[in-house]
């Protein structure tokens, strides 16, 4: 099969012809419709994230939003059968620890995260292997298309959950998206559908035009801006009750805290880049002082999908509104590379493989 594999960091990844995998007896391989390009590859292939033990290593087939058909299962696979369409998480889950036994999968303490780790190859390829099937296939509903849903996996249930689930966001309140990039763009969208008041912040003035169609009210260009936070208090009624950093630099991180009005929610959702390795200095006593509480937000458990399923059956929710545009997997270096100066606009997806 053809895939796309990490040979250099920070180097175009080479279009190249790989085995096709077997299932393990617990994994199912699926056929591959369709994989969202998410700025975390960019981060695998720039080699970023060995500070927390997610640098892919030279050889890796990257990818990890994939939507597609399962063609194979193996022994011990009870949920899921050949033809059926389902999305894969990024953050694939053992199904066995107490993390997962409480329900908490998505913070599974074996995590194996898809496409950055040798033994979890990823989906830019024709075939992707998904370990413990049962657990991180997930059906999908009849009718959707598998390009609408390719961001699912990441981007766009890791701003659901954050913003259902993580944070406290009630109809009318004020959410402030540092970042309009795919995730932000989620995040945007979400917020609108849960019935809040949405602040975009972001550098272009493209990005803040696409979040106003995705239900941004209020827009902030910070390159325009010298005080970005103070720029968002003035359009929140004094300052959001959640504010999110979707970029994961110092920067987005601190003015997403400081945008914050009291007993504020941060939610934190872009991971660091090389320069970060993981440590942002934030704005302790302010936040001590206003009650201010800091929340991270990473995948979501595949047993909540049908929550959002279920808003997209019901109008409320479009996932397939962040997608920017269709690409081949020829077309998957390049898009990676524009990303280096934040070149695109929503979620690329990548449909075609042979």
């Amino acid at each position: 099969m053809r895939a796309a594999v990490l040979k250099e960091y920070g180097e175009p990844l080479e279009i190249e012809d790989v085995e096709s995998p077997d299932p393990a007896p617990d994994g199912a391989v699926v056929e591959v419709d369709a994989c969202g390009v998410c700025r975390s590859d960019w981060h695998g292939w720039q080699g970023d994230w060995d500070w927390i033990g997610a640098k892919p290593p030279k050889g890796q087939i990257l990818g990890h939003e994939p939507a597609g058909r399962v063609v194979a299962t193996g022994e011990e696979v009870e949920g899921v059968s050949e033809g059926d369409r389902v999305a894969v998480p990024f953050n694939l889950a053992d199904g066995v620890c107490p993390e997962c036994m409480a329900g908490h999968s998505n913070v599974c303490e074996n995590v194996v995260p898809l496409g950055f780790a040798e033994v979890a190859q990823g989906a830019f390829a024709e075939e992707v292997h998904v370990p413990t099937a049962d657990m991180n296939a997930v059906h999908l509903p009849d009718g959707v298309d598998s390009v609408d849903m390719a961001g699912l996996g990441c981007r766009f249930m890791t701003a659901f959950h954050g913003l259902a689930h993580r944070a406290d966001v009630g109809p009318g309140d004020w959410v402030a998206v540092h970042g309009c990039g795919g995730v932000g763009l989620s995040a945007v969208h979400i917020a609108d559908a849960l019935g809040a008041n949405v602040v975009a912040v972001d550098l272009t003035d493209e990005k803040l035009s696409k979040a106003e169609s995705l239900g941004a009210d209020e827009t902030v260009n910070a390159a325009e801006t010298d005080d970005v936070p103070k720029a968002v208090k003035a359009l929140a009624d004094g300052g959001a009750d959640v504010s999110i950093d979707a970029l994961g630099i110092a920067e987005t991180s601190r003015n997403s805290v400081l945008s914050l009005g009291r007993r504020g929610q941060h939610l934190q959702i872009g991971l660091t880049t090389q320069e970060e390795q993981g440590m942002v200095a934030l704005p302790t006593d302010a936040m001590v002082m206003q009650e201010i509480d800091f929340l991270g937000s990473f995948g979501m458990q595949p047993t909540r999908y049908d929550e959002i399923f279920r808003m997209v059956d019901r109008g409320k929710l479009d996932p397939s509104s962040v997608v920017s545009e269709t690409i081949s997997l020829d077309d998957v270096p390049g898009t990676l590379a524009s990303m280096s100066d934040y070149g695109t606009v929503g979620i690329p997806v990548c449909n075609e493989f042979a």
